[in-house]
């Protein structure tokens, strides 16, 4: 293990530590450091030795804890994958995390209730009779609206780094991006917590179509893309385009703009009701069999478009609410979704340019298994391919944070979540922050701009001093610069032994010549892991 040696040669401790730092960011854009290796051999992997092992946990999971492959003990590697692809219905977190998520207005008002209140509030705001009484209403819920969102931030942070189900919380991101919604458009800041725990958790290892069929029914999709304005008469053909687009068949799947416009008018009448549940809308006697209502909600007949449709080149023969599910149907099962979803998982969970074998695997899982994920992510685990790129993805934001997050932190709870969710918005990754349905791009080049390492330099040097929230305490540059000098500096907090945990330890071997070099000029622990968590081998996973 590199020791903690005395500053390099003469130079001043601040230049020798940019120093440092510029050489790791060159580093990093250069590429990763490890394509030049050559890849892990195929295998099973009760063959895979302790750095392939820890690589593994790194890639499954939001990101590997201090004990390294040790975690793995006694089950295996095969075993532990297989646990994770089909873990329990709910999995109990750490009993601090959960009492702060049972805490919350999130957790303890239904989400109806939530939406109707703000609704309410926002219109009685709106009427208030002067205008300052108008903008300080406006201001409060605003600040309630964000508080909410910022509640199902956090939950999602501690799940992530406590949960023992870490494929499922990691697969609830990736399909939380498919399925995006920006969380700051109307009264989204409300839903996306219930959307987050209601229409993707339960589904993200399950079926791709029971995963689809929530989305389509949960009232912040049908808000944030418009479908609760769509009518017969009045068409709105924005969901429909972005099912097809970015949800299931992707921009080449071969539907045409017919296509849109028919999806479009299945849609019709699929939206979402603010009224009490025993005021249905008006509609004529004969539509009311046909009225749906599920919580917010809402399939009315009366803005349906009833007339015979035909999708993909075939009709429909169902009509109302199941002809959506027909629909849906074939969406699901179209060969185009096959190849573009798992296309997107590949990328997720192998890297940049996933081998086109490997794609044809995933493609046939996907259909002859009904688009079962798990098996998708079975299938996935097993091929050469995934094996070989372990190490070598850049870490997109919030891998970044939740890896270091879970590195740092070790067991101790999670004191605060506010310093984790302030720099993914610095680092442009924000949950619920994609103000564009397209989700964050997946491709590492979207990431790996000299602005961004310069930002995760900042996050490295916070998650190296000591506690998770250190960047309440941990000055940035500007800080000290506007401190007066006689002004005491924030308490500082005791780091964590990175180098001597045992995932280090098992990653040393793999570490480049100019890690390992930097990483032995380190005057302190403090700076050791502000240096390894800035390094390349740690941007990569």
């Amino acid at each position: 293990m590199s020791r903690f040696l005395a500053p390099c040669g003469s130079l001043p401790p601040l230049l020798r530590r940019r120093t440092l730092l510029s050489g790791a960011l060159g580093a990093v854009l250069a590429g990763p450091w490890s394509l030049a290796r050559a890849a892990a051999p195929a295998g099973t992997w009760a063959t895979a030795d302790e750095p392939t092992l820890t690589r593994l946990l790194d890639r499954v999971t939001w990101g590997c804890t201090a004990q390294g492959a040790q975690a793995l003990a006694p089950q295996g590697a095969a075993a532990y994958l297989a646990a994770q692809l089909r873990p329990p219905p709910a999995a109990a977190l750490p009993r601090a995390a959960q009492a702060r998520i049972d805490a919350m207005t999130i957790t303890q008002v239904p989400a109806e209730a939530l939406a109707r209140e703000m609704e309410a509030r926002n219109r009685a705001a709106k009427a208030l009779p002067t205008e300052d009484e108008r903008k300080a209403a406006l201001k409060a819920w605003q600040q309630d609206m964000h508080a909410l969102q910022q509640e199902a931030a956090e939950r999602f942070v501690l799940r992530a780094v406590a949960s023992p189900t870490q494929l499922r919380e990691k697969m609830t991101w990736f399909w939380m991006n498919h399925f995006s919604v920006f969380g700051g458009k109307g009264g989204l800041r409300a839903l996306v917590g219930d959307y987050e725990d209601r229409a993707i958790r339960p589904h993200a290892l399950g079926r791709f179509r029971d995963l689809l069929g929530a989305t389509v029914r949960h009232p912040a999709m049908l808000r944030y893309l418009d479908n609760a304005q769509n009518a017969a008469g009045r068409i709105n053909e924005n969901y429909a385009r972005e099912l097809m687009e970015l949800h299931t068949l992707g921009v080449d799947g071969g539907y045409s703009q017919q296509d849109v416009q028919e999806l479009a008018r299945v849609l019709t009448g699929v939206g979402v009701s603010l009224r009490p549940a025993g005021d249905a809308p008006r509609m004529p006697p004969a539509l009311r069999r046909h009225s749906v209502r599920e919580g917010l909600f809402e399939f009315n007949p009366a803005r349906h478009d009833w007339e015979p449709k035909t999708l993909l080149g075939q009709p429909l023969r169902a009509q109302g609410l199941a002809e959506v599910d027909e629909a849906l149907d074939r969406l699901a099962r179209a060969p185009a979704t096959a190849r573009f979803v798992t296309r997107k998982m590949a990328l997720f969970l192998v890297g940049d340019a996933p081998p086109p074998e490997l794609l044809q695997t995933l493609a046939r899982t996907f259909e002859r298994s009904d688009g079962d994920i798990a098996a998708v992510l079975q299938a996935l685990f097993d091929a050469p391919a995934f094996r070989a790129s372990l190490g070598r993805r850049l870490r997109d934001p919030v891998h970044y944070v939740l890896a270091g997050l879970r590195l740092a932190q070790g067991d101790a709870a999670l004191p605060r979540a506010e310093p984790a969710l302030g720099w993914l918005q610095r680092l442009a990754e924000p949950l619920y922050g994609r103000a564009t349905p397209d989700g964050y791009p997946l491709e590492s080049t979207a990431w790996s701009g000299s602005g961004q390492m310069a930002t995760r330099f900042e996050v490295a040097r916070a998650l190296g001093a000591g506690a998770a929230d250190a960047a309440s305490t941990a000055e940035s540059p500007a800080a000290r610069d506007d401190r007066a000098d006689g002004d005491a500096a924030p308490p500082r907090r005791t780091p964590p032994a990175l180098a001597q945990s045992a995932y280090v330890r098992a990653l040393e071997p793999t570490w480049s010549a100019a890690t390992r070099s930097a990483l032995a000029q380190a005057a302190s622990p403090r700076e050791w892991n502000l240096l390894f968590l800035a390094s390349p081998e740690f941007m990569h996973g």
